[in-house]
C-alpha cells in the first residue's frame, strides 16, 4: 500500500510515520508513506497558499490552485490507483469498518488543511472523500491524518507482528452466540465488541489479582471468560455497537 499525505506541516507528520509500528511496516515494505507541502505546489513567489475568505470573517482559507496542482503532481508520482481523503470535522466519521474497507485500496492520499479550512471548490473539483475522527475541531488535519495512517497500517500484513493482535481489540467482530465460534458465520450474528480486560505481572498488586480463569491454562475457559467480559464492557460502555434486535439476549440475570 502506498499513502501520500498532503500538508503545509510534513515535518509535524514525519517523526509519527517513522516510529513503532508504522516505521516497521515502512521498513518491511508493507507500506510507502510519502509527506508532501503544498507550498512546494504554489505559484506564489513568496510560497503563499492560503487568503482571506470572502464575503469577511475570521481565518484564512486555503486556495485552489496549490491544492488541485499538489494532488495532480502526487498522483503521478505511483501509477496505483490513489483514492483522495479529505480530512475535515464534516465528514463521515471514522471507525473500523471502515478502517477495514480502507487498507484493501492499493493507494490512499490524505489532504490535510490548516487554518480556517478548505475552498470549496476543493471539494467540488477533486470528489475526495470526507473523513473525521471525531466531532470536535482541530487546528489542522495532520493529526487526523495521523490517526487515519495508524489505523490502516496496523491492518497490513506483518505490521502487528502477531496476526491475532487486530482481531481482539475494541470494535473487532465478536460472535453473540457463545455456542456459535465460527470466524465465517454471518456478521448479522456478531458485534463489534470493546476489548476484554488484560493483565500482566505481578498477580496481586495493592489488593488487585489478576482472575483465576486467566492463570487456569484452560484456553476455552479463558476464551469464553474473555467473550463475555468483552460484551459485558460494550453494554456497560458502548450499548450502541451491540445490535438492538439481541441485546435482550444478554440479560444479567440471564448469566
Amino acid at each position: 500500500m502506498r499513502i501520500d499525505v498532503l500538508t503545509l506541516f510534513p515535518e509535524v507528520c514525519e517523526p509519527f510515520f517513522d516510529g513503532s509500528i508504522l516505521g516497521r511496516a515502512r521498513r518491511a515494505g508493507s507500506v510507502t508513506i510519502a509527506c508532501h507541502n503544498f507550498r512546494d505546489f504554489t505559484t506564489d513567489t513568496h510560497r503563499k497558499v492560503d487568503d482571506r475568505p470572502f464575503g469577511g470573517g475570521p481565518g484564512m482559507v486555503l486556495m485552489c490552485q496549490p491544492v488541485f496542482d499538489a494532488v495532480e503532481a502526487v498522483e503521478k508520482l505511483d501509477l496505483l490507483p490513489a483514492t483522495r481523503i479529505l480530512l475535515t470535522p464534516q465528514g463521515e466519521r471514522l471507525s473500523q469498518n471502515m478502517v477495514r474497507r480502507l487498507v484493501e485500496l492499493p493507494r490512499l492520499l490524505l489532504i490535510a488543511g490548516h487554518y480556517e479550512g478548505f475552498d470549496e471548490r476543493i471539494r467540488i473539483g477533486l470528489s475526495p472523500l470526507e473523513i473525521s475522527i471525531g466531532d470536535y475541531v482541530l487546528s489542522g488535519g495532520e493529526a487526523a491524518a495521523m490517526v487515519l495512517t495508524d489505523a490502516v497500517v496496523r491492518l497490513l500484513p506483518g505490521a502487528l507482528g502477531d496476526e491475532t493482535s487486530a482481531h481482539e481489540e475494541s470494535f473487532s467482530s465478536w460472535p453473540l452466540d457463545p455456542a456459535n465460534q465460527n470466524e465465517s458465520d454471518d456478521m448479522a450474528s456478531s458485534a463489534a465488541l470493546l476489548e476484554y480486560p488484560q493483565y500482566t505481572r505481578p498477580r496481586d498488586y495493592k489488593g488487585m489479582s489478576v482472575p483465576d480463569v486467566l492463570m487456569s491454562g484452560d484456553h476455552a475457559r479463558i476464551k469464553a471468560w474473555r467473550r463475555e467480559e468483552a460484551l459485558r464492557r460494550t453494554r456497560t460502555r458502548r450499548p450502541d455497537l451491540i445490535p438492538s434486535p439481541r441485546k435482550d439476549d444478554f440479560d444479567d440475570d440471564r448469566r
